[in-house]
């Protein structure tokens, strides 16, 4: 039976409330657990200390199961994504992570810890949202997207398959991609539940261990709802395949440096009637009404300022480089670390391990 304005328009709102509701339960979890992909660096480089490090990692094996398991049985339309394109912009990759990692060292955290910073009070997490929003936006249409597309993204490789592990494995082996695909999965899975789970830190602690879990969840939800509730086969208007709802017109999981700046988008041109609430922004909406509301729960709402200077310029530098090195790696620690590796994508490796140098480098420039 054909797909009526009505069916669409419903679907449209179910696809907005479980983004907002995914939003809020991230916020939540993330403010209640101080889950931050800055701080689990900070302390492993500054103290030795591995417990939120294991936090992050197990919502990335958790996110990582739970969506190859729901690509498995769900019989989902997965057309290619930005993280399993065949063309592999390596060197986008390694510099963008660098540079948005050493970003959010000056900035006190990702774009998903500024949300949440905005939720707890931080005037200071407002201005790097601002900046960081706005500076993505340009690295997406504007000055420096022109400067993006005819440098650094002119260096890629055009790979003969999926950039996906399994996809590169089955192609180089020449094995069926259903033989390797589990034993690729199966590893990774393994290595990550292993780092996660050794050492006494989190499993003493359930309330984080609580936390990996959803986080990780929420990521299958995404891709779930935007590709799966959220997908027709036959949109009414144009008679073609849509995912509704998703600012890439295809299927989307949890990021947070695009939809930063397609949420200041939405502000600016509130009138046009082209600009529509997308399952992305109302995550980023969701996500600081959560964080806002177990921080009043939990009485740890404050208002916060900048203090000096040179705190102020850091962080303005920070968003800047954030905005910037985001759209470069196109994805961010929540993209690429969770989302993208939930795919198994080379790509993502790449962005995340650029991330992670960046930010250690970024802490040990502060600390001097």
């Amino acid at each position: 039976m054909p797909i009526t304005t009505e069916d669409l328009v419903q679907l449209t709102q179910w696809v907005l409330w479980a983004g907002l509701l995914s939003g809020l339960v991230l916020g939540w979890a993330s403010q209640a657990t101080r889950f931050c992909t800055l701080g689990a660096v900070a302390d492993w480089v500054n103290m030795g200390d591995r417990t939120r490090m294991r936090v992050w990692v197990l919502a990335m094996a958790t996110a990582l199961i739970s969506t190859q398991l729901l690509l498995a049985f769900a019989g989902l339309d997965f057309p290619s994504t930005v993280y399993t394109s065949n063309r592999l912009l390596w060197l986008s990759n390694l510099l963008g992570g660098l540079v948005f990692g050493f970003g959010m060292s000056l900035a006190s955290g990702c774009g998903v810890r500024t949300l949440i910073r905005i939720g707890e009070g931080s005037l200071k997490a407002v201005v790097v949202f601002l900046v960081m929003a706005l500076s993505a936006f340009m690295t997406m249409r504007g000055l420096t997207g022109v400067w993006r597309v005819s440098t650094i993204e002119q260096i890629s490789v055009t790979l003969p398959t999926s950039q996906t592990l399994p996809h590169l494995a089955a192609h180089l082996t020449g094995l069926p991609l259903t033989q390797v695909q589990p034993w690729i999965l199966g590893v990774l899975a393994l290595a990550l539940l292993w780092f996660a789970l050794s050492g006494g830190g989190l499993r003493s602690q359930p309330g984080r261990w609580l936390a990996g879990l959803v986080i990780g969840g929420l990521i299958t939800l995404g891709w779930w709802v935007t590709a799966g509730l959220g997908f027709v086969t036959e949109h009414p208007d144009t008679l073609e395949k849509a995912f509704l709802a998703t600012n890439s017109k295809g299927p989307e999981s949890l990021t947070f440096v695009g939809p930063l700046a397609y949420s200041l988008e939405l502000l600016l041109y509130w009138s046009d009637k082209s600009q529509t609430l997308t399952f992305a922004i109302v995550t980023v909406v969701g996500t600081v009404l959560g964080a806002a509301l177990s921080a009043l729960v939990r009485r740890k709402f404050k208002w916060e300022s900048f203090k000096t200077t040179s705190d102020m310029a850091h962080h303005l530098v920070g968003a800047l480089l954030m905005g910037i090195g985001g759209v470069v790696a196109m994805g961010c620690t929540i993209g690429h670390g969770l989302s993208g590796l939930s795919l198994m994508s080379l790509g993502s490796v790449l962005t995340l391990t650029g991330i992670l140098s960046g930010a250690a480098l970024g802490l040990r420039w502060l600390s001097r």
